[in-house]
């Protein structure tokens, strides 16, 4: 078995027996700290997932994560974990989650680098397709619109291979653009924006 198998099992078994013990009914009951431990099974203690194509939560954007809850809870999103969780959620628990992640620190995840070659590729890709018309100059996501700058690479791959063969429906013009890209541009596209950091804010 190798340690990412493990992992997935570890995350996947963590996440099952929270829902077990911390989520008999739909509540409120729950403190915001323990509703987010079991967020941790998977999405990591420390903000670093389990597994590379499981996202990063922690610092993204409040109403993006707030969005995701609510399409898991009425199956716009689809996911063996996350849709028991999110239909075991309240409106409540869900507000405060969002909160909750969205103000930790976007945590430092060992990336790779993409060469010159793939890093010229992506950028001619991106540049195309225009994503920093709603991801932000950065790719530091606004309201509505996740971070991407920074994200698990093989998350990021999943998701763009994900809207272009249909399997994720929740935005029909991220569909429409990554149907547009070369699939075989899609990996450096990914590795590229894994290894970019948003620039601190000067006050």
């Amino acid at each position: 078995m190798t340690k990412n198998s493990a992992c997935k099992i570890l995350a996947s078994v963590t996440a099952a027996a929270y829902l077990v013990v911390a989520f008999p009914v739909a509540s409120s009951a729950q403190s915001v700290d323990d509703l987010a431990q079991v967020c941790a099974g998977c999405h990591g203690e420390k903000g670093i997932p389990v597994d590379k194509t499981t996202p990063v939560i922690w610092g993204q954007k409040r109403d993006y994560i707030l969005n995701q809850l609510y399409d898991f809870k009425v199956g716009r999103r689809a996911n063996d974990l996350m849709t028991p969780v999110a239909q075991s959620l309240s409106k409540e628990d869900m507000q405060a989650l969002a909160t909750h992640f969205s103000k930790m620190a976007w945590p430092d995840l060992p990336q790779t680098t993409p060469s010159a070659d793939d890093a010229k590729t992506a950028r001619e890709v991106l540049n195309s397709v225009n994503c920093r018309g709603c991801h932000q100059a950065n790719y530091e996501g606004d309201t509505v619109r996740p971070r991407i700058a920074g994200q698990q690479d093989e998350y990021l791959l999943k998701t763009m291979n994900d809207f272009r063969n249909g399997d994720r429906k929740t935005y029909i013009g991220m569909t429409a653009l990554m149907k547009s890209v070369h699939e075989e541009a899609l990996k450096p596209v990914a590795e590229y924006l894994a290894s970019l950091k948003v620039p601190a804010r000067t006050k």
